[in-house]
């Protein structure tokens, strides 16, 4: 199932998300790390604070094991909807913000 996702990201919090990001920590989580990984870098900035991006998940809950275990340290107000397709979204790049940050 693919679904996009619109959430609000916890300032304070990103450069240590960044840094989970490039070190390996997230990517080589099982069994999602790597489509996490993928999806914050195709991850755009749609308003103050709020990124939207597309993501692949097949658990019975949508995105159950990514949230417990990255997500809602991170994000807050996500909104999860069922698509049909990766959805390519306008705004800066979410990736490219992180990178200024560190």
């Amino acid at each position: 199932m693919i679904y996009s996702i619109k959430a609000k990201f916890i300032s304070e919090k990103m450069e240590d998300f960044f840094k989970s990001l490039t070190d390996g920590t997230i990517e080589n989580q099982k069994p999602d790390g790597q489509e996490i990984l993928n999806s914050m870098k195709c991850a755009k900035i749609t308003g103050p604070q709020i990124i939207c991006w597309s993501e692949m998940c097949f658990c019975p809950t949508p995105l159950k094991h990514e949230r417990q275990t990255v997500y809602d340290k991170f994000f807050s107000e996500m909104e999860i909807k069922l698509v049909n397709e990766y959805v390519q979204f306008e705004g800066e790049s979410f990736f490219d913000y992180l990178k200024k940050l560190d």
